[in-house]
């Protein structure tokens, strides 16, 4: 389903639940006195909507953050692929071919192979971690002749250990860091309180314009909520990062 249709579905019915819980209430639940706890209810909400409001900001600066970072970590591990390959054309002709080989064959299991696993949450092959453990291997083992060389050789060994770091980095934000179980539990009960709760304590307004703030109230919490869930995961959901780091890296490659 498209994001924005799924969005508008959240924002609907949770603003058509919020509605009909206010028309109830004020319906069928009590309404003497309700005005007068308008101060009382009033200074509660601030304080609470107050508390929300930093929760979510928070959630959600940390989740936009964190997409940031696995953007500029893809594209860090796809550079510092490519930096090392071409260190490696210094190098004996077979560990300059094999470097090459193994690069690409690496950047297109990156892209074929793990990047819908990272979208879908599944479990990521051990192909990657192989072919560079191989790419390691064929450095290290060359044997090098003259200093241009061997400051080739360490480049490109400094290059690798680049895309490692960056790949340890890319494969812990796919998800694993998304919004746990305890936060989750404080935005929906603070949902609750914020949108269906206190604002149905209060008083003083008509019964259409007091279902109208209420179901406004619920609907753009939802809307942030709503947010969140799609930010949790950087490679999947509404953000989706493409692997256009690492497409971009087998052309240079080409």
């Amino acid at each position: 389903m498209n994001i924005f249709v799924a969005g508008s579905l959240w924002v609907a019915g949770a603003a058509l639940v919020g509605g009909t819980v206010a028309y109830l209430v004020r319906r069928l639940g009590w309404d003497e006195g309700r005005p007068d706890n308008n101060d009382a209810a009033g200074q509660v909400f601030t304080i609470v909507g107050g508390l929300y409001a930093v929760l979510v900001a928070f959630v959600l600066i940390s989740l936009f953050d964190s997409v940031g970072a696995a953007s500029n970590d893809a594209q860090a591990e796809a550079d510092s692929l490519v930096a090392a390959t071409w260190a490696a054309d210094a190098l004996p002709e077979d560990t300059k071919d094999r470097v090459h080989q193994l690069a690409v064959a690496y950047a297109r299991t990156v892209a074929e192979q793990e990047w819908p696993r990272l979208a879908d949450g599944g479990a990521v092959p051990a192909t990657g971690w192989t072919q560079l453990d191989q790419l390691r291997q064929a450095v290290a083992e060359t044997r090098t002749d003259g200093d241009w060389q061997i400051d080739r050789k360490t480049e490109a060994a400094n290059q690798l250990w680049s895309v490692y770091h960056a790949r340890q980095q890319r494969l812990t934000g796919s998800g694993g860091g998304g919004v746990g179980a305890v936060v989750w539990f404080a935005l929906i009960l603070g949902s609750l309180l914020t949108a269906i709760l206190l604002p149905n304590l209060m008083g003083g307004t008509r019964l259409v314009a007091h279902v109208i703030i209420v179901s406004t109230l619920a609907g753009t919490i939802t809307l942030l909520l709503f947010a969140i869930h799609q930010l949790q995961n950087p490679f999947g959901g509404g953000v989706k990062i493409p692997p256009a780091a690492f497409t971009s890296a087998l052309e240079r490659l080409a």
